[in-house]
């Protein structure tokens, strides 16, 4: 006990100190530990295949061995500040502390080092002071416009010493020090470069990620980081105002009333559609959206994140919440940034003083914009989608009534007549409720009205809410003025009570002569909530005709049997799980179950489910439900199930049993079977040995030992 509590207090202890660590310290910790077996001081990197991108691991990267869904190669490098020694295992020596002008050649910004000499500002960083130096990498050199390199080495006086000024900070900042949405002044002309440090351990100066960090120097610190940065001087509601290529964006931002914001300070995210993403929506949707206010809010807010995510932070797909209080699925793949999935993303990261702006090339379309008809297209609900277009009710999908659509999945329709007959265009009629509804806002026995007046019950099971015997299947889709629920089936409305279900159906008519029978009549036709699982002619033909033709004599027997049937509670097929029980009107319980789809009572299969009712719901069976064999106590059980079992027979001249049970790596033994065995037949009068064979499957149990 003593032990467990001080493993307990360790646990508890590593967590506090990684909790207290930056998210960048964290996941450098993670590649230090991976890292332990190969020496001292070496960090474990990964490194997306078909890129030069090396990142430090966190756990999960580390069991995924994927980043941006790319496969990745494990090195294990020297961690910051360390270096190798020739003959000695990992990375045992500290880096020699320089100047900052010395560092750069030691941390591999070779590129970064010669254009400070040739900007004559090599004697500003071996001198005396305390800066910090984000030092683009050689890659980060090269990647540059040849127009804007050319520009910068042609003025070394001024561009390019400019451009590495701006690159500055005149004091020391380590890591830790970079927190996230901070801003620090440069050395040029005071303009401030920004931070930005995520939980998954990545930090970016002005987007520009830190791949070497912490490089200590004597006169300050160099951060390696994998581009060439540049000064940020408007807001993004500026950068949107100067861009041809934002042109209906902007319009659009004015009309909604969004100027301010986008002036305002703070630190978003912009997916800004361009021109051509706004081209690509059909005519009549683009002109009611730009129309509509309430809806280009939205429109514009969807594209919109509450706080400032740079390409180079993600590293997976992440949900983030949008001003329009939904989320948007934000990814990458290899080194395209994806939204929702979809690689649209053209331009990233044009950073401003108040956020960052990617450029996409679709516009996305929130469901809060979208008429019924919109919100069904392209989803799982299109062929529910065409049978309301067939039906004539396209006005009420794409108008500005407050309605509620109960909308069949696919699947839903799988084997029924699709032609539009005067019943399916009324059964479609009946798919659409008064009002807009929140599924969050119904309650067990409601009642809603459909466009033609008919009520719908509402039912709330544990497991599920169902509206009659459709059941919602997905999350509310709301609309801009309507609702869309998704349900599993075709809706039935009641028709009638039990009685008259029964009636009109001609699988029940030796089932409605036995009710007459037996008294039950006006029991189905009151008021009530009963669940009937009916049988059909086929199960009363399957019993015997002498001891049918007697239990339709005897109206109390016959009444007591049909009374097994029936439940006073109403269950539709979707309230059915795997263990669901039910109170019949007379006998022991029903047990209910569920199976490829399939209702069971007492292991009977039901033929036909959710035929509704006003006072129930029925369920055809083609047998006669009997109730179940009782249940033997388990010890018992096993007992019985042991001694009758043909591994276990023995003579009388056997004396002793020799169980083996072998334990490896994946398999483990239940002590309480195995003491059950031993007291079966150490009661009938054996001598038992118990032994083990240990070994590991990984070995064939080579060097496996016998334990007894």
């Amino acid at each position: 006990m003593k032990r467990l509590t001080l493993f307990a207090l360790a646990i508890t202890f590593i967590a506090t100190v990684f909790a207290s660590k930056s998210p960048y310290q964290a996941v450098l910790q993670h590649s230090k530990i991976r890292g332990r077996p190969h020496g001292p001081n070496v960090c474990a990197m990964q490194k997306m295949q078909g890129t030069d991108k090396k990142y430090f691991t966190n756990c999960k990267q580390w069991y995924h061995r994927k980043i941006c869904g790319k496969p990745t190669v494990i090195s294990y490098e020297c961690c910051p500040g360390y270096e190798k020694v020739i003959g000695e295992k990992g990375c045992p020596a500290a880096l020699p502390l320089v100047n900052i002008y010395k560092t750069l050649g030691v941390v591999g910004a070779t590129t970064t080092k010669m254009y400070s000499e040739r900007a004559k500002l090599q004697e500003e960083i071996e001198g005396p002071g305390s800066f910090t130096f984000f030092a683009p990498s050689n890659e980060a050199w090269a990647a540059l416009p040849t127009e804007i390199l050319d520009a910068l080495v042609s003025n070394v006086n001024i561009e390019l010493l400019n451009a590495l000024h701006y690159h500055m900070v005149n004091k020391r900042l380590t890591s830790d020090d970079l927190k996230h949405g901070a801003a620090f002044t440069s050395m040029y002309q005071d303009f401030d470069v920004h931070i930005n440090h995520y939980s998954n351990g990545i930090v970016t100066v002005n987007c520009a990620r830190l791949v070497k960090t912490d490089q200590q120097a004597t006169n300050g610190i160099v951060h390696v980081v994998d581009r060439v940065i540049t000064a940020i001087t408007n807001n993004v509601n500026s950068m949107i105002d100067t861009d041809d290529e934002l042109d209906t964006l902007r319009t659009a931002v004015a009309a909604a009333g969004l100027t301010s914001l986008l002036e305002s300070e703070g630190s978003y995210t912009i997916f800004a559609p361009t021109n051509e993403a706004f081209e690509k929506i059909p005519p009549n949707t683009l002109t009611r959206i730009l129309g509509d206010p309430v809806a280009l809010k939205d429109l514009l807010n969807y594209h919109i994140l509450k706080n400032l995510h740079c390409s180079e932070s993600i590293v997976a797909g992440t949900p983030l919440e949008t001003l329009q209080g939904t989320v948007l699925e934000v990814g990458c793949d290899g080194d395209q940034m994806t939204l929702n999935g979809k690689a649209i993303i053209k331009e990233k990261d044009k950073l401003g003083t108040n956020g960052v702006i990617h450029y996409i090339n679709e516009l996305l379309i929130p469901d809060s914009a979208k008429t019924l008809l919109e919100l069904a297209e392209g989803s799982v609900v299109t062929t529910a989608s065409k049978l309301l277009t067939d039906a004539g009710l396209n006005n009420h999908l794409i108008g500005s009534e407050a309605l509620t659509l109960l909308a069949p999945l696919n699947d839903a329709f799988k084997g029924k007549s699709l032609t539009m007959t005067p019943d399916m265009k009324k059964l479609m009629r009946n798919h659409i409720l008064k009002g807009k509804l929140s599924s969050k806002s119904l309650y067990h026995g409601q009642e809603l009205e459909t466009l033609d007046g008919l009520k719908l019950r509402v039912f709330v099971y544990r497991n599920n809410l169902c509206i009659e015997n459709a059941c919602i299947a997905a999350h509310d889709k709301n609309g801009r003025y309507a609702t869309m629920f998704i349900v599993d089936k075709l809706l039935t409305p009641p028709m009638g009570t039990v009685m008259d279900v029964l009636k009109a159906d001609d699988r029940f008519s030796t089932l409605v002569g036995a009710i007459q029978r037996a008294g039950l009549t006006e029991l189905l036709n009151k008021k009530g909530t009963y669940t009937f699982f009916a049988p059909t002619n086929t199960a009363f033909s399957t019993m015997p005709q002498a001891d049918l033709n007697k239990l339709m004599r005897d109206p109390k027997e016959l009444a007591n049997l049909l009374k097994y049937h029936i439940g006073d509670e109403f269950l539709v097929s979707g309230a059915v799980t795997s263990h669901t029980r039910l109170k019949p009107l007379a006998g022991d319980k029903l047990e209910l179950g569920t199976r490829n789809s399939t209702v069971y009572v007492n292991r009977l299969p039901v033929v036909e489910s959710d035929m509704m009712a006003t006072n129930g719901v029925v369920h055809a069976v083609d047998t006669i439900v009997k109730p179940l064999p009782p249940k033997v106590a388990s010890d018992q059980a096993d007992r019985s199930e042991i001694r009758q079992a043909p591994a276990f027979k023995v003579t009388a001249q056997q004396r002793n049993i020799f169980i083996s049970f072998r334990l490896s790596l994946y398999i483990a033994c239940s002590g309480s079977l195995l003491e059950r065995l031993k007291h079966v037949f150490i009661s009938e009068g054996f001598t038992v040995t118990v032994c083990f064979t240990v070994g590991s499957r990984k070995s064939g149990m080579n060097n496996k030992k016998d334990l007894c």
